[in-house]
Formats: structure tokens, sequence, C-alpha cells
């Protein structure tokens, strides 16, 4: 076995996640593995540098490379959800693209398929978190949209019945 096979891999297998240590067994099981290497995060942040510029690091980053801990329900090549860490509502949780897009008022035209993954996945882990009887998509951009993170972020609250208007 060489160092190689020893790097931490996500494995994605029917949309659940779970951790797997050596990439050969992941293969073997024809599953999709996402390398967790630098490697990978510097390829996807110079891409998304080339398209929006530098955005500086944010703790979605940090979320994305596993340096901090999350609860993430989701997570495929283009996105991933996890639990809000201050939930506004029972079920409370983010759907986040692995590109580092400040705000939604930055996405180029060519960000429409994302976008709409990002949608779907959201509405798809809204049915797996049985919010059966609907559910809030939340986002924020900029100052004055109350945007504390600038990576752009779906927030998905349900639940309990929600008050309009909002905020």
């Amino acid at each position: 076995m060489n160092f190689r096979q020893l790097l931490p891999t996500q494995c994605f297998r029917k949309s659940v996640y779970h951790s797997r240590i050596l990439r050969p067994a992941c293969r073997a099981e024809r599953h999709v593995c996402i390398s967790n290497t630098k490697n990978d995060e510097v390829r996807l942040a110079e891409e998304a540098s080339k398209k929006y510029g530098s955005p500086a690091p944010t703790i979605f980053s940090r979320v994305i490379d596993k340096t901090i801990p999350a609860d993430i329900i989701y997570e495929d090549d283009k996105c991933l959800a996890f639990r809000d860490i201050s939930p506004q509502a029972p079920v409370h949780f983010l759907v986040i693209p692995r590109d580092p897009i400040p705000k939604i008022s930055e996405v180029k035209d060519d960000d429409a398929e994302l976008l709409g993954h990002l949608l779907v996945v959201a509405k798809n882990v809204a049915k797996k978190e049985a919010l059966h009887e609907g559910y809030r998509m939340v986002i924020n951009d900029g100052k004055h949209g109350a945007q504390s993170v600038y990576h752009l972020h779906i927030h998905v609250l349900g639940g309990r019945q929600l008050n309009w208007p909002p905020g």
C-alpha cells in the first residue's frame, strides 16, 4: 500500500455520504470518489479565482476541505449540504457550492446549471429531512441582505410555520 492510498477520500453511493480511507476499495465498489487532497482544493480555488477574482477564504472553505467539523447531510462533486450551527427553525441546513462564489449577485450566466443543481439538491435534502408540509429557501446577498459569510449559500428552513414578512 502506498501513501496515496491512505489519503482521506469521500465516497458517494446513492446520495449517501460516508468516509473511506482506501481508494481501491471504493473503485471496486463502483463509488464516485473525490479526493480530499490539497491539489483538488488548489485547483478549485484557481478556477474560482479566474472566474470571480480572488475571494477571501471563508468558514465554508474550511467546511469543504474538512478542516473544521460540520454535520454534512449531503455531498457531491458540485456542492454540499450541512446543518446550520445556529438553527433558526427545527430543520435548518445550508447548501453551498464547492466553488467559492462570493454572493448571488456575482454569479455569471454560465453558472445557471450550478444554481439549478443547488436548488434541486436543496429540494431533495428537504424531502429527506421530512419537510413535507413546506419549507423556505433563503439566499442573502450583501450587507443590506444580511449576508454574513461571503460564499454563496442557500438556507433551507422548515419544521414549523414560518412568519411573513421575514426580517
